[in-house]
């Protein structure tokens, strides 16, 4: 039997309003931490921390496309300091995103 959460379809935006935090994503999709958890687990093979982390890096990807400034960036990903999420931007990417930035093709 298929849960609830198999007829989800808008995670990025979902994900973008829980403020990037599984307890409030779990919670706005009216199941327990754990039922996320094992759910993602089951169909991704990743916990509902890790992809939510890496699609806040995603959108930092899609944001720096127009120019944006760092801190806007941070603050619109609803990082606290804009240090944290360039701390977090070259973990996941692996270079600064000022020079990632170089790289991007403008859309």
């Amino acid at each position: 039997m298929k849960s609830r959460l198999h007829q989800i379809q808008d995670w990025p935006e979902r994900a973008h309003e829980a403020k990037w935090r599984a307890a409030t994503l779990a919670k706005n999709c009216d199941v327990s931490l754990r039922s996320l958890q094992r759910f993602f687990k089951k169909k991704t093979g990743k916990s509902p921390k890790v992809l939510l982390f890496e699609q806040r890096q995603e959108f930092a990807i899609e944001m720096s496309r127009n120019n944006s400034q760092i801190k806007v960036i941070a603050s619109d990903l609803d990082y606290k300091y804009s240090c944290h999420f360039s701390r977090d931007f070259k973990k996941h990417w692996g270079i600064p995103l000022t020079e990632a930035k170089r790289n991007i093709p403008e859309t």
